[in-house]
């Protein structure tokens, strides 16, 4: 560990990749505003937010006091939002489609079976949108039925079966059944703002359509977030942080991977910090073709060139909680360094009230890790994130949670070489 690692921070730049999320990043700005104000009420330090300086596609500024020491934080979120809404298809056939292909992929290539091994919970929310999906379709197929079955009494009734008239008739009742079950499927796509079939199913489909491995145009978006990293990397800065969200987690391996393995990691530069929050690792890694992530990950946690902590939640459904993902893809080796694994430990770290608020709410407890705790242990994303301390600093010496789980659970573990 350098003593570049352990020095104050003054200033730092903090990326932030969110995950599969079509939304315009201002989100990310509000949500930082918002909890920060709440987490710093509860914590006794101060943050201020200011308009972005310098580069970058969008950010913020963030003026922060800790017991005196005064920190300034760049922020600037990694945009993808732009791919993300490509890959939603619009179309309700597509989406089926996409439901089947996404299906065949995690279950001929045994990923489902070897992932329902680690978390139930995101597991359960992989086929959430499966079935759900197929409860709409079921929900259609029966209006429409009803329609079909109604007018066959009302032709039958009047004596008109087989005639003329009685077909014509038939003929109208099925297209209006067949109009009521498409309206049905609709009304449900019009409000999976509520039900987030759709949202999920095309997150999913995105990572199976080419079975763990990355489209051309995020593998060319990710070089770019590589360069814009590696230019903060020689500015006058104490740290640079990557924070990986969700499926954005997968994304920072790759591209904190390639900058090392090119050199462009100054070792008397910055300080270069990892932090993963609520990853779903293994939904990519456990596929066929990942053989660039499985890369990734075996040589990024072997590298001692970064500092790597991994923070997850038992209570978070949508995440692989205390899976090591490095561990879990089958490429750890004796050299393996990082990630530290530590749970947020939500039932703990929130209020008893606070809890029960969120407890079923599934997505937002999968954002909690960017929020307010109002019992924060030692775990806290604005300390983190605008605070004196680098994260190997905070860190140092921080046993990793001990019911993590770390053996080997993917049948498909080659790398690329």
């Amino acid at each position: 560990m350098s003593s570049m690692s352990q020095r104050q921070v003054t200033r730092r730049r903090v990326f932030y990749i969110p995950g599969y999320d079509p939304i315009h990043p201002r989100r990310y700005r509000e949500l930082y505003r918002k909890e920060g104000a709440a987490q710093a009420a509860v914590s006794g330090y101060d943050l201020v937010l200011r308009p972005k300086t310098g580069g970058g596609a969008y950010g913020w500024q963030v003026e922060g006091r800790f017991d005196g020491a005064a920190v300034t934080t760049d922020v600037e979120v990694l945009i993808w939002s732009d791919i993300v809404r490509d890959s939603m298809s619009n179309s309700i056939p597509a989406t089926y489609l996409q439901l089947v292909q996404t299906a065949w992929v995690y279950v001929a290539s045994g990923a489902l079976w070897r992932l329902m091994r680690l978390r139930k919970g995101p597991v359960i929310a992989a086929l959430y949108p499966v079935v759900f999906l197929l409860v709409q379709l079921v929900l259609a197929g029966l209006a429409g039925w009803a329609v079909v079955r109604l007018a066959g009494v009302e032709i039958a009734q009047m004596g008109l079966t087989g005639q003329g008239l009685g077909i014509g008739l038939a003929l109208i009742s099925a297209l209006a059944g067949l109009g009521l079950g498409w309206a049905v499927l609709r009304w449900f796509r019009a409000r999976d703002g509520r039900f987030f079939a759709y949202y999920l199913m095309h997150d999913y489909a995105f990572s199976a359509r080419w079975d763990g491995a990355n489209p051309p145009a995020l593998e060319a978006r990710m070089a770019a977030f590589g360069d814009a990293i590696a230019a903060a990397l020689q500015g006058p800065v104490d740290e640079v942080l990557v924070v990986g969200h969700s499926s954005g987690a997968h994304l920072a391996v790759s591209v904190l991977a390639d900058l090392i393995r090119a050199g462009r990691v100054p070792a008397a530069g910055p300080a270069l910090a990892f932090l993963s929050l609520g990853q779903v690792v293994p939904m990519m890694s456990f596929l066929p073709a990942a053989h660039r992530l499985r890369g990734d990950l075996q040589f990024l946690s072997e590298s001692d060139a970064v500092t790597w902590v991994d923070v997850t939640a038992p209570g978070d459904g949508c995440a692989f909680a205390l899976c090591d993902p490095v561990a879990v893809s089958g490429v750890a080796r004796e050299g393996k360094r990082w990630p530290l694994v530590l749970s947020a430990a939500f039932s703990q770290t929130l209020s008893p009230a606070r809890w029960r608020a969120l407890r079923w709410r599934f997505f937002r407890l999968h954002f909690q890790y960017l929020c307010a705790f109002d019992r924060p242990g030692d775990y806290d994303y604005f300390a983190i994130t605008a605070g004196p301390l680098t994260l190997s600093a905070r860190y140092h010496g921080r046993a990793p949670s001990k019911s993590r789980i770390d053996k080997a659970v993917s049948g498909h573990r080659s790398v690329r070489a």
